[in-house]
């Protein structure tokens, strides 16, 4: 019995002990697990914040090439961009000691390096939703990668890349665009249907109704002071309708004008400037395929074509056509054009020497020329879009040189690319313009019309019924027409300099200048336009003066022509806004540079 039971006990013993054995085994199985476990997600975590660190670097080096693409895209333009592609490859964040502990590449094996390249050279269409109502033209895209990671016993490489657009946009896209102060101050019932944008500060305030269906944009404030001598209890501060209705404090609109004075673009180029620098592509005497230049004894046009895209101002071959400056010999050798009419600015009081062209006959010279179409072969798609005009005869001071348009009523089409004219003189347009169809005039109906532009120092208007022999007389005996004018334009203006009536500006209504009486019968002024002000006048400079001393105002029927929301029906030769936008964020594998973005 106590042999059974002894026995009994010893074998209970040993189960015991293996069953602890056993359980010492799991528990040190599950307890090697468990440290095994903690050392992966140890070193999974470790591995998780290299690779953000890592990452963060990269992101880092991919915006210092972002940040410097963009000065230099805002500030000289595309061609720019293009020119410094290796100083944006040799950049790295390299500003303090701090950046030491990262090894950068571009994804190609080059250490040290960003990765740059053009993906390509003629995006055109619609802009990001963001940017609503805006599209550009032959843009380009570039795209820039980096790789880094940790330079010491780093394993984890972390990636970013982003595909930038160097977005021209025209400025047309814009109802109205001041390179300054804008100023709505006392002006008539105005409905603006586009969007609005001042690189500075936006005055309203009016007895009558401003209403705004666009979004309007200030880089300053929008308010309502005291001005032109009135307010500031205005009945009517404006009406804002449009998503969003306003937004102040924006950044700077750049300019695609490569010059520090906006109105040299006007100017003819000094000497040994090149039409390929920046400054040179801006001048609209290299932008333009016909440069007609007047002085006291003749007349010059020269005759360039853009090679290979290039302006035409860099044409290798120009041709020259000559003239003296008698009636006579113009008669003969440019029929469209009269140089020896004068007439009185009342405004500027001034005598004012014109060269004047004709349209119609100007339209009907460059397809029948033989030097035209020698140069500019309409079967090969050349076509001479912008007339650019400067008279340079001498003055004096009671005196004042200018170009008139007239009989402008249908504009040379160039195969539906329209026609522009560039003058760093003042311009004065007389009669219609672009509204071939005399059913259309007095109506936003722009359908028969050609993309146009006028650019000019100041601009006046004069109606069908403008008569020179009247212009010295009071402004009462110079009755208007209705007038209807199609197209873009882009002047200057006598800044306000302070909050009288005598210091004011005239707004954005009187931009257009006026010399007749259109108060008369209720006259309406009809502008189908786009109205950019980019520079103060420098050559027609007199202050504004309030109605009942030189003119009386029309109706004023000023519209958005729609059309320039169309990027293929732009008016030849318009600048361009300069918009840089990062399209596509992306995390590609290492050491990749083809990795896009999936829609």
């Amino acid at each position: 019995m106590n042999m059974q039971t002894n026995a009994t006990r010893a074998r209970r013993n040993g189960y015991a002990l293996l069953m602890v054995l056993t359980a010492t085994g799991i528990a040190s199985l599950v307890l090697a697990g468990t440290l095994n476990r903690s050392l992966t997600n140890a070193k999974m975590n470790d591995r998780s914040n290299e690779y953000s660190v890592a990452s963060n670097a990269a992101e880092a080096a991919v915006e210092k090439v972002v940040a410097r693409m963009g000065h230099d895209f805002q500030n000289y333009g595309p061609g720019a961009v293009a020119a410094n592609i290796n100083l944006y490859r040799n950049s790295i964040p390299d500003e303090d000691s701090f950046w030491t502990q990262f090894a950068f590449s571009d994804g190609q094996g080059n250490a040290n390096r960003t990765y740059v390249t053009l993906l390509t050279n003629t995006f055109s269409g619609p802009l990001p939703s963001q940017y609503p109502g805006l599209s550009t033209m032959y843009a380009p895209i570039y795209r820039i990668i980096s790789n880094a990671r940790q330079a010491t016993d780093g394993v984890v490489t972390g990636t970013a890349q982003v595909d930038v657009l160097l977005a021209l946009v025209p400025l047309t896209h814009y109802a109205i665009f001041y390179n300054g102060l804008l100023e709505f101050s006392t002006c008539a019932t105005m409905v603006v249907n586009g969007r609005v944008h001042a690189n500075g500060s936006i005055y309203t305030g009016t007895s009558a109704s401003l209403t705004f269906n666009g979004t309007v944009t200030s880089t300053g404030t929008i308010s309502s002071p005291a001005w032109n001598g009135q307010g500031p209890r205005w009945n009517h501060k404006g009406t804002y309708n449009g998503i969003p209705p306003y937004r102040t404090n924006v950044p700077n609109v750049s300019l695609e004008i490569g010059m520090t004075n906006v109105h040299d673009m006007l100017e003819m180029p000094p000497n040994g400037l090149s039409p390929l620098s920046y400054d040179g592509r801006s001048r609209f005497f290299n932008k333009a395929q016909t440069a007609l230049i007047i002085t006291n004894n003749s007349v010059m046009m020269k005759l360039q074509q853009s090679i290979n895209y290039e302006v035409p101002g860099a044409d290798p071959n120009p041709l020259y056509l000559t003239s003296n400056i008698t009636p006579t010999a113009l008669a003969t050798n440019f029929p469209f054009l009269t140089t020896d009419k004068t007439f009185t600015d009342q405004r500027e009081n001034k005598t004012v020497k014109v060269t004047e062209i004709d349209v119609g006959r100007y339209k009907q010279w460059i397809q029948t020329n033989v030097a035209i179409q020698s140069k500019f072969p309409a079967a090969n798609g050349a076509y001479p879009t912008i007339l650019y005009v400067a008279d340079n005869r001498t003055v004096t001071s009671s005196q004042m040189n200018a170009v008139r348009l007239t009989k402008g009523d249908s504009l040379p089409e160039n195969g539906g690319l329209g026609w522009s004219v560039a003058t760093p003189n003042p311009l004065y347009m007389h009669g219609h313009y672009n509204c071939p169809n005399a059913a259309y005039r007095g109506t936003t109906n722009t359908t028969a019309s050609v993309p146009a532009a006028i650019m000019s120092d100041a601009l006046t208007i004069l109606s069908p019924t403008w008569l020179d022999s009247k212009s010295s007389s009071r402004y009462t005996t110079r009755v208007p027409s209705s007038t209807t004018v199609n197209a873009a334009i882009l002047t200057g203006t006598v800044p306000s300099t302070g909050p009288s009536a005598s210091q004011f500006s005239g707004g954005v209504h009187n931009l257009p200048r006026l010399l007749e009486d259109w108060n008369v019968g209720g006259r309406v002024l009809t502008l189908n336009t786009a109205i950019l002000k980019l520079f103060n006048s420098e050559v027609a400079t007199r202050q504004f003066v309030n109605p009942g001393t030189y003119y009386d105002p029309p109706t004023r029927n000023f519209s958005y022509d729609l059309n320039y929301l169309d990027p293929y029906k732009q008016p030849p030769g318009i600048p361009c806004a300069m918009v840089l936008i990062r399209l596509n964020w992306a995390a590609p594998p290492p050491n990749t540079v083809t990795y896009n973005v999936a829609p």
